[in-house]
């Protein structure tokens, strides 16, 4: 990771509540240093668009401190709007503007000199692999590109903290990779990144650090790898059902299992495989499932294990 230390970001204890008693975030403390690509993981609801807005300058924290920096993102709020760049979930309104207008349009407002400008959008639009869209107007263009000109558009002058939701969006699996590999190179240039979504599987490829959010409150933060260390030792078996079977009853070596549609996720110790694996096909000789894989426990495990909720990947 690179980046001036000088613009380290900092929430502490940021609450956000509308009545004195419910709270949007409840005590949120992050810190990310420039260069670092951090997650923000939750369900719908979690208070992921809350803390966003707060740190944006757009929604002001009840109690708590943001800074960026030498800047105080609470007290000025102009100042966290120049400084912070966003991709939100929602398309980009570009229905008028050509793709390249739209990406070098951003650029200039967002202060960058005309020939810079020039020269990244070219460089963005070839990067992601949309140049034969590059002149159609935006209303033309598929759900997919018109995501990758929208992330063009937060990336092509980058701010110290980069803001990006759900960025993959509709994106082919193909410009998937492209865009991550362009995500890490934003944050390589030094600002950090922010990857608010509730897709665990990407987040887990993609972040350097996570926070797990719900209910308004951090739930825990750190590597995938350190988030997962609790489920170490562990395997996962799934089990495809049969198209309405019945939920089976567990074995006793089931440790915990999340049934989504006809996929049945369940967690066993590395020790009780066997037996897994013996049940799993049993429920197959009974005609109840049709197939079944076992392999790592991964970061979805330790999602749920936190929020109780299943993430929009597995869903």
């Amino acid at each position: 990771m690179n980046g001036d230390g000088s613009w380290q970001f900092s929430a502490r204890e940021v609450r956000k509540t509308y009545d004195g008693t419910t709270f949007a975030n409840d005590g949120i403390t992050i810190e990310v240093s420039p260069g670092e690509v951090y997650g923000l993981l939750g369900p719908n609801g979690a208070g992921k668009s809350t803390f966003v807005k707060q740190v944006m300058g757009l929604l002001k924290p009840t109690t708590g401190s943001i800074t960026l920096g030498s800047y105080d993102l609470v007290e000025d709020p102009a100042a966290a709007r120049q400084l912070c760049s966003y991709l939100p979930q929602a398309q980009m309104p570009i229905d008028s503007f050509k793709a390249r207008e739209a990406i070098h349009i951003a650029g200039l407002i967002r202060g960058g000199a005309a020939d810079d400008v020039a020269k990244r959008t070219d460089a963005l639009i070839g990067s992601l692999q949309i140049e034969e869209w590059r002149d159609t107007p935006g209303v033309k263009l598929s759900g997919g590109v018109r995501r990758l000109v929208g992330f063009a558009m937060a990336t092509v002058c980058p701010g110290r903290i980069v803001f990006l939701d759900e960025p993959t969006n509709d994106v082919d699996p193909l410009r998937r990779r492209l865009l991550w590999e362009r995500v890490r190179a934003v944050a390589d240039e030094g600002s950090a990144v922010f990857l608010v979504t509730h897709n665990v599987l990407e987040a887990e490829k993609s972040v350097d650090r996570l926070a797990v959010i719900d209910r308004g409150r951090l739930l825990a933060q750190g590597t995938p790898s350190s988030l997962k260390a609790e489920d170490r030792g562990r395997m996962r078996l799934l089990v495809m059902m049969v198209p309405g079977a019945a939920d089976p009853d567990l074995p006793a070596c089931v440790l915990g299992s999340t049934r989504v549609g006809n996929h049945l996720a369940t967690v066993i110790p590395e020790s009780d495989v066997a037996s897994g694996i013996a049940w799993a096909q049993q429920l197959i000789a009974d005609g109840r499932a049709e197939e079944y894989a076992v392999g790592a426990t991964s970061l979805e495990d330790a999602y749920i294990r936190l929020t109780g909720h299943v993430s929009g990947d597995a869903a």
